[in-house]
């Protein structure tokens, strides 16, 4: 991205917030992190924890309790800010915050999805980015869906399944 673009949405993104508060605004693209899709790119926001009410021992939850409203306002203006951007991020430079997918509406909230956490090591994220690469997923998510859709149509699985099956049964037998 352009350097004058950065410097521009961290202006923006800094004059949401009392001067001093936020410290840095940084941009994230894919490389940086590995919770950044390829196409996309996260937002980190660097806070200056002297800057939260005193006495907190959490500088971040501080920090996002204290400035709630602006924070919802943008992740509501993020996708026009810095299209592309899937993460937006609070960091007291020890400790973060994911706050959010902006964009994450976008995708549907379709009643028979049911949303899963899952850590994957680095054979995994690659696998996962090269289906997107390829043009076989958008994200992440979707590439998961396409490989176990690939799963399900193989004759063994549908064997696998009635196995389990079996199982159950028989587990209610005892």
């Amino acid at each position: 991205m352009d350097e004058r673009v950065s410097e521009d949405i961290e202006h923006q993104v800094k004059a949401r917030f009392p001067e001093g508060v936020v410290r840095q605004v940084v941009l994230l693209h894919y490389g940086d992190d590995p919770t950044i899709e390829p196409g996309g790119m996260g937002i980190r926001l660097i806070i200056d924890p002297e800057h939260v009410p005193e006495g907190s021992e959490h500088p971040v939850g501080a920090f996002h309790q204290a400035h709630q409203t602006a924070i919802k306002q943008l992740s509501r203006d993020l996708p026009h800010l810095a299209p592309g951007a899937t993460r937006l991020e609070i960091s007291d430079g020890n400790n973060s915050l994911f706050l959010m997918r902006p964009g994450a509406a976008q995708e549907g909230r379709a009643s028979d999805l049911t949303p899963v956490m899952t850590r994957l090591g680095p054979a995994d994220l690659e696998t996962l980015d090269t289906l997107i690469k390829a043009g076989i997923a958008s994200n992440r998510a979707e590439a998961v869906r396409w490989a176990l859709a690939r799963l399900r149509e193989r004759p063994a699985y549908t064997q696998l399944r009635e196995r389990a099956r079996e199982i159950e049964e028989l587990k209610t037998q005892f």
